[in-house]
């Protein structure tokens, strides 16, 4: 999945570009497009504006749920579809499509931590962080999953001692990662307004 960047301040920290690319990159190659965040994820936007998410091709999500209807078995139109929905903003969609993958491949790891994601959006963060929960069971190092499991305590849960706990344990089992200088960044920013957080454990 990939999700273009959110300028988001939480306990006057903005992380800048971290926060849109964390809650995402699951699938390469599928053009960003930009989602506002839930409200109970910031106090706080850049200008205080937010994008707004581009309609759904319903040409193509008419296709690919014909698909999906031809191919039981097959978890991959429902994971573009659910790809297609979050996009296109509409979360709950998003939700019930990427439990359908799971349903056919549960043990798809990006699929899972795109359904997390999707909860998240959908002002769920107890629900994303028990499905990032079983994306970490299939893989203890998924880089992308720890990265969310670390926004979401941040800006869902308010935790920023665990964000930046699992921030750490990220750039310990991926340190030359993308989602390693992510969380890097994200503990630099933290750390300069709670100094007792980046340096403790």
């Amino acid at each position: 999945m990939s999700k273009d960047s959110l300028v988001v301040g939480i306990a006057g920290v903005f992380f800048g570009v971290l926060v849109g690319w964390i809650i995402g990159s699951q699938q390469g190659g599928r053009p960003a497009a930009p989602v506002a965040a839930p409200a109970q994820a910031s106090s706080a936007s850049a200008g205080g504006d937010q994008q707004q998410a581009p309609p759904l091709d319903e040409t193509r999500a008419s296709a690919l749920k014909l698909t999906a209807q031809q191919n039981p078995s097959d978890a991959t139109p429902r994971i573009d579809l659910g790809n297609m929905y979050f996009d296109a903003g509409r979360f709950s969609e998003a939700v019930d499509w990427y439990q359908q993958a799971l349903a056919i491949n549960p043990k798809d790891v990006n699929a899972s931590t795109d359904l997390g994601i999707a909860y998240y959006y959908n002002r769920d963060p107890d629900k994303a962080l028990a499905q990032f929960d079983k994306s970490l069971a299939m893989d203890p190092s998924h880089a992308k999953t720890l990265l969310n499991v670390g926004v979401v305590r941040a800006f869902g849960k308010q935790d920023l001692k665990g964000a930046v706990d699992i921030w750490k344990k990220l750039v310990a089992v991926a340190p030359t990662s993308e989602e390693a200088r992510l969380a890097k960044q994200a503990i630099e920013r933290v750390g300069a307004s709670h100094p007792e957080l980046k340096q403790g454990s």
